[in-house]
């Protein structure tokens, strides 16, 4: 593994450090509490919260999720490790409100939304920094591995050091004024580092595994939770070639996403000459108000530009520039930039024109911007849709 520079521990706070107090975003993971350990280690004043997002009930049954009832405990016995106080808050109604009423809402309208963005968007760079600021808190440290540098106009948020825990595609929405309060001490270690140093700060979760599931949901089964809550996303609908020819039945657009290909459960479709049609197929679309599940050939997944709304800048001046800036663009969180060009669309979003064509964009992902050359986030936004190539223009 790649040994990287240790975590910034200088958080650019005027003073002796024993004055300056930091609250620290406290999960229960190995993440969030060695940035306490190592903050309070570095002399810092700080105070841990820990978020109950949802049922602590039922909470208390599950691992393996951030903010759930035994990672309450795994954060309280760390805090106690530590030597700091430590306080749980109860902000279930609010994420009920602005991430799981939202992401319920948006699979209705035939999106694939990222609740864990809305979050951070909402509950704890809002919320939960407006918190800290009543504690008397001069930052807000999180356990996300991202990279805050100060650049000539300001902090400026970067790609962390290991690019395989780098998180920024999730903190786009990241505002500067919240970035002027944030810390990030992670971001230029890898995990090993991580854990290492909960090793040896005698940290009982050294070797507790990453959280993977979106905290609310239930074994991944995240159809079975909009049902639940939303119970029009079960009705039954048609699964449609774009050609129009019905192919099958589904049991409600929730169970699809644009383009997904296993799972389809349409078969024996046939050429118009009359042949077994073995060119797999695709979904293009989803038609809620239609209860319409579109599919297609790859080709019809195809995107030239991208429009995003909810956009959030972080590229210093007053925006995009109106000629547009050169860009890598990612469209979903595990697929690699793509070059492109931003352009302002008039309506506090952008239009992002891709020098070659991408595949299954997908309304309710986000649009991350980075800078052509380099680590920095320029900003980002909410797809909302996007435009084919035109015709007879070459594709991938």
């Amino acid at each position: 593994m790649t040994t990287f520079s240790g975590p910034d521990l200088d958080l650019g706070l005027p003073g002796p450090r024993g004055g300056r107090r930091v609250v620290v975003a406290m999960s229960g993971g190995v993440d969030s509490s060695v940035t306490a350990a190592l903050l309070k280690e570095a002399g810092y004043d700080v105070v841990g919260i820990t978020l109950q997002l949802y049922d602590h009930g039922a909470a208390t049954a599950r691992r393996g999720a951030c903010c759930a009832g035994a990672d309450i405990h795994d954060a309280r016995s760390a805090a106690e490790r530590i030597g700091i106080p430590h306080y749980v808050l109860d902000y279930e109604s609010r994420f009920r409100e602005s991430v799981v009423d939202d992401f319920a809402d948006s699979y209705l309208r035939g999106e694939t939304p990222i609740p864990c963005v809305r979050c951070n968007q909402t509950v704890k760079f809002r919320d939960l920094l407006a918190t800290a600021r009543d504690l008397g808190a001069e930052a807000l440290a999180t356990g996300h591995y991202v990279r805050r540098v100060v650049g000539a106009g300001g902090p400026e948020l970067h790609r962390a050091a290991d690019p395989g825990k780098d998180q920024s595609y999730f903190l786009f929405a990241t505002t500067p004024e919240q970035l002027a309060f944030l810390r990030f001490p992670l971001g230029g270690m890898d995990k090993d580092a991580t854990r290492a140093e909960a090793r040896r700060l005698g940290l009982a979760v050294q070797d507790k595994p990453d959280s993977q599931d979106i905290c609310f949901v239930p074994n991944g089964n995240y159809a079975e939770v909009v049902r639940r809550l939303r119970p029009g996303a079960a009705d039954p609908g048609d699964i449609v070639h774009l050609d129009g020819s019905v192919l099958g039945r589904h049991d409600g657009i929730v169970g699809y996403t644009v383009g997904q290909r296993r799972g389809l459960g349409v078969g024996g479709r046939r050429t118009p000459e009359g042949e077994p049609d073995t060119d797999p197929l695709y979904v293009v679309r989803l038609e809620p108000e239609a209860r319409r599940v579109v599919v297609g050939p790859r080709a019809a997944l195809a995107a030239a530009t991208v429009m995003a709304g909810e956009l959030n800048w972080l590229g210093g001046g007053d925006g995009i520039p109106a000629e547009g800036a050169r860009v890598q663009v990612k469209l979903r969180s595990t697929q690699a930039p793509a070059p492109a060009t931003v352009l302002p669309d008039g309506r506090g979003g952008a239009a992002i024109v891709l020098d070659a064509p991408q595949y299954g964009v997908s309304a309710g992902q986000a649009a991350v911007l980075y800078a052509e050359a380099g680590d920095r986030v320029l900003g980002g936004g909410w797809i909302r849709g996007a435009e084919a190539p035109a015709v007879g223009a070459a594709a991938e």
